[in-house]
């Protein structure tokens, strides 16, 4: 048996014969950063500490010879030889390392979808370098020409070649960047963004069914987190039950149709807080939570959405056996007062 070793955590995980690190990794749940997979970006570049392996064809803008002298290796093409492969990648609890953030990337806005009359889409490629990012992250958004205070907004895609990042915005009655966004952005408009930011990014070596949790713009996260997921080829169950007022506040209907059509494993559940309709779950996430999943002792939980929703939420998976440990949250909170720090998401 050949196993991968993830330095400093010492998590290993089983590799099956013939399979890149990079493929290993990806079937075990861990998101390392690649685009060619085929030795040519250096995407993947991580520095190998003990073991021996194949690194196969690469190229030499890639990966140079000093780089690999000093035992760097691209995981995309590289195969273990040696029974055990040491790499140096993640943190002492296995999450990913984060990519530094960086200021004021400028960004054009390529399309803008009105969700929802609440809620605007606005979708943005930076003009230079794509912004580097793990699903669940968020970035700040503002305009320097015109002073609009920044604020923050969950990144609502998983990482793209092209670069692309899809923010959802919540209009707030006195929020002036949510009131610009949804009153002057449009298509070819420019903006800053900031980032990323925020440790939302789940445990990598999850192996157990997920379910998530969300209201409001709180599925801009989860959206980023499961879109990676079902991407990579997750073989546990997902679960994604959204909290709406009405039926008219469910959004994004369209692509939880085609991931339920895609992936046999996804499954969409919306619920309504503010009426009832045949079909669709009636009541507060909180409260109907137990019936649904009377026994959360084995799954990993994601939640995100406001403070209370948040906490009700974690009241309610607890009591059904969930973890401390597999739960992870986002709490957003309201931006629409100017001392509010711009590191607080929106609902």
């Amino acid at each position: 048996m050949t196993s991968i070793r993830l330095s400093p955590s010492g998590r290993e995980v089983e590799a099956k014969p013939g399979e890149t690190v990079l493929e290993t990794l990806e079937n075990a749940g861990y998101a390392l950063p690649n685009n060619c997979r085929a030795g040519a970006c250096g995407e993947c570049k991580v520095k190998v500490l003990e073991g021996e392996f194949d690194q196969g064809m690469v190229m030499d803008m890639a990966l140079s010879q000093a780089e690999r002298a000093e035992g760097y290796g691209l995981m995309c093409m590289c195969k273990p030889l040696s029974d055990t492969l040491e790499i140096d990648w993640g943190t002492d609890d296995a999450m990913p390392k984060l990519f530094p953030p960086r200021e004021n990337v400028r960004c054009v806005v390529v399309d803008r979808i009105e969700r929802t009359p609440r809620i605007a889409e606005i979708r943005l490629r930076p003009v230079g370098d794509p912004l580097r990012f793990w699903p669940g992250q968020y970035v700040s958004l503002t305009d320097t020409a015109r002073s609009v205070t920044p604020r923050s907004y969950s990144i609502a895609n998983a990482p793209r070649p092209d670069g692309e990042i899809v923010l959802q915005i919540t209009r707030v009655p006195e929020g002036k960047t949510s009131n610009w966004v949804h009153d002057e952005i449009h298509p070819g408009s420019m903006v800053n963004i900031s980032g990323p930011y925020g440790t939302f990014i789940g445990d990598p070596g999850t192996d157990g069914p997920v379910l998530c949790l969300a209201a409001g713009t709180g599925l801009a996260p989860i959206l980023s987190l499961a879109d990676a997921a079902l991407r990579r080829g997750f073989k546990q169950p997902v679960h994604l039950m959204f909290s709406a007022r009405t039926e008219a506040e469910i959004y994004c209907r369209g692509l939880m149709s085609l991931w339920n059509a895609r992936h046999r494993r996804f499954k969409f559940i919306p619920t309504l807080t503010r009426e009832v309709k045949e079909g669709i779950q009636s009541g507060r996430i909180p409260d109907i939570i137990a019936d649904l999943y009377p026994d959360l002792s084995k799954h990993a939980i994601y939640i995100a959405g406001s403070p209370g929703f948040v906490d009700n939420c974690i009241a309610a998976v607890t009591a059904s056996g969930a973890q401390r440990d597999n739960i992870h949250t986002e709490g957003f909170f309201d931006q629409a007062q100017p001392e509010t720090p711009a590191s607080d998401r929106l609902v």
